[in-house]
């Protein structure tokens, strides 16, 4: 094992990310790795677009819940819900975020301003200890399957020794649990979120 032996994940994304799946492909991995996991989805919205929130517990954790103010890692696959999860995490967490937005509806339509990046970024530096952000939608794109981006934020969080395995886990779990032809553009995916936390 590697780094702590406990941490409580929350994850949030929007529909059509890939959040749910990157939260059972996190759960198996540890499993995999025989660390005690509870993961539980609390809020998923088939629709793309819809808010996104699921939370996987490791290391001996009796229930999934997170209250506000309780998650070690907030995994965020979009920058605007990584903002508004931001009441999960403790003082002095972690966050992983995407470093781009899918503009809500209301900005789609013309009926709101888009919201300023830096400003979002801006409050996430305030809440949290560390930040690392992950381009996962341009590395989803770059590689042709834009929900693969996820790995990407997997691979980071796996690589930065704040988990009771580490990225060789993932790369293993992926191997084993996602078709070949799938494994191959998301270890790429994952090793490309690794070198956000090496650099």
């Amino acid at each position: 094992m590697s780094g702590t032996q406990r941490a409580r994940i929350f994850l949030t994304g929007v529909g059509g990310q890939g959040t749910l799946t990157a939260t059972t492909l996190l759960a198996r991995v540890a499993v995999d790795q025989g660390v005690e996991v509870v993961a539980g989805e609390i809020h998923g919205m088939a629709q793309r677009g819809g808010v996104v929130e699921s939370v996987i517990a490791l290391g001996g954790w009796k229930s999934p819940k997170i209250g506000l103010g309780e998650a070690d890692i907030l995994l965020g696959f979009d920058l605007l819900e990584t903002q508004r999860a931001l009441p999960y995490l403790r003082s002095g967490g972690t966050v992983f975020s995407g470093s781009q937005t899918l503009p809500p509806p209301g900005v789609l339509t013309g009926r709101e301003k888009s919201p300023d990046p830096a400003a979002i970024k801006a409050v996430i530096e305030v809440a949290a200890d560390r930040v690392w952000y992950v381009p996962i939608r341009t590395i989803g794109t770059d590689l042709g399957a834009p929900q693969i981006g996820n790995a990407a934020l997997l691979g980071a969080v796996c690589a930065s020794n704040l988990l009771p395995f580490g990225f060789a886990a993932l790369e293993e779990g992926i191997r084993k649990h996602l078709p070949a032809r799938q494994a191959e553009l998301n270890l790429r995916a994952a090793c490309l979120g690794r070198d956000v936390i090496s650099n």
